[in-house]
């Protein structure tokens, strides 16, 4: 079996796509990810509709808030996954050889539930994958 890696999930606010990227790759990938997620410019609470948008699938939320990324710096991180521009531009360097991919998703923030569940499918479908061959997992 594989160890279990740490994946950070970044982007700029932690109030959206990073809580829901968090959350999906802990349920998806469960035994061989353990995700967090911080934001460069952490917004005071988690977006109600990316709450709404991962309890339609039962995914858990609680424990779910939005992190500085100082609070997670210290953790050993095997990936750190950028989800929005404004994060990978100003993603800082983590200590050791820890590998950095990209992959943006649309903001839904503000919008209605519609837009969260759009870019929870999304996420799903194309961060999932990514994750999994970032780090050569089966």
């Amino acid at each position: 079996m594989t160890d279990c890696k740490t994946v950070l999930v970044l982007c700029s606010g932690n109030a959206c796509r990073s809580q829901m990227g968090e959350a999906i790759l802990n349920h998806e990938l469960a035994g061989q990810v353990h995700a967090i997620s911080a934001g460069t410019h952490p917004q005071a609470q988690v977006a109600a509709g990316a709450i709404a948008a991962l309890e339609l699938l039962g995914l858990p939320t609680a424990g779910l808030y939005p992190k500085e990324l100082s609070e997670v710096m210290t953790q050993p991180i095997d990936l750190v996954v950028s989800v929005c521009d404004k994060a990978n531009e100003s993603c800082p360097v983590f200590p050791g050889a820890v590998k950095r991919i990209h992959v943006g998703f649309h903001d839904p923030h503000g919008e209605a539930l519609a837009s969260f569940i759009q870019v929870r499918d999304d996420i799903r479908q194309r961060l999932v994958p990514a994750v999994r061959h970032a780090l050569g997992l089966a």
